[in-house]
């Protein structure tokens, strides 16, 4: 049995956490930063200036997310924080204006998108990221967590279309389906005050 570990994503992690997302998909020119800035701002960034923002929110006290071991190899990442911090969702049309929670709660966080490299999928490591999301996100004081899965029931899906999880992941996680923007695609809830 391999050894799993799961950690913040704090300056020290800044190699591993790049080792995991140049693993297959957008990853490595995402950065993560995809949910943090407006299109048009996206549009006029460079990989390295996104590089550089990732960089910069893991040097500050709340890691952006978790970054998961295998036998010491950054396998995966996690980005999870308050949802307010993710500009481009609250300026989604298929997201905000559909949300149960009032858009400016600072306890109300979100599980924007994972990254698995591509050596280590089908292992269930999206779940083990998620389960220590939800205690990162508890333990930090929020009072629910939201996402944005995909239902992958009807049909065939790329590795990189399900950087957001998969409905079922988070279903079993113990969230609940609030509202579907799209028939694919899902809005998801943990309330911890129903826990």
């Amino acid at each position: 049995m391999s050894a799993v570990r799961i950690e913040p994503a704090s300056a020290s992690h800044f190699d591993d956490v790049q080792y995991a997302l140049s693993g297959g998909g957008d990853g490595r020119s995402c950065q993560c930063q995809w949910w943090m800035m407006r299109s048009s701002e996206w549009d006029s960034t460079t990989k390295a200036e996104r590089q550089e923002r990732l960089r910069s929110e893991m040097h500050a006290d709340l890691a952006p997310g978790l970054v998961l071991y295998v036998d010491d190899v950054a396998a995966g990442f996690v980005r999870v924080g308050p949802r307010a911090t993710h500009v481009r969702l609250a300026h989604s049309r298929k997201i905000a204006p559909l949300s149960t929670q009032p858009w400016e709660d600072p306890d109300v966080w979100t599980v924007s998108c994972f990254v698995v490299r591509r050596e280590f999928r089908s292992l269930g490591l999206t779940a083990l990221l998620l389960d220590e999301a939800i205690e990162y996100s508890r333990s930090h004081g929020a009072r629910a967590i939201e996402a944005y899965p995909v239902d992958v029931s009807g049909g065939k899906w790329r590795s990189n279309e399900l950087f957001h999880g998969t409905l079922a992941t988070f279903i079993a996680a113990g969230f609940h389906e609030v509202v579907r923007p799209r028939p694919t695609h899902v809005m998801v809830l943990l309330d911890f005050s129903q826990t």
